[in-house]
């Protein structure tokens, strides 16, 4: 348990942190299925419009600290892939 108020302090702030983090990484999840259902549907232009907002969100996860740069860069890597095989 904590001492010091300082650490009482941190212990605040990481919790805090975590519920923010947490919530941003379910909120890339939920972007990342949704592309991942339309492709199982076999739908090509709601597949790449839903790439389109997951990229955007996988990056902005990324920016903000929650994923590491490859991390992001990989999974939109792999997405892109699998819509584009779609339409072969």
């Amino acid at each position: 348990m904590a001492n010091t108020s300082s650490a009482k302090k941190m212990v605040r702030k990481i919790a805090r942190r975590t519920a923010i983090n947490k919530s941003r990484r379910s909120r890339v999840r939920t972007y990342v299925k949704k592309v991942e259902l339309a492709i199982v549907a076999g739908d090509q232009p709601a597949a790449q419009e839903a790439l389109r907002s997951a990229e955007s969100e996988l990056m902005r996860a990324v920016s903000k600290g929650v994923m590491h740069k490859n991390t992001g860069s990989r999974k939109v890597s792999r997405l892109t892939a699998r819509v584009k095989a779609m339409s072969a």
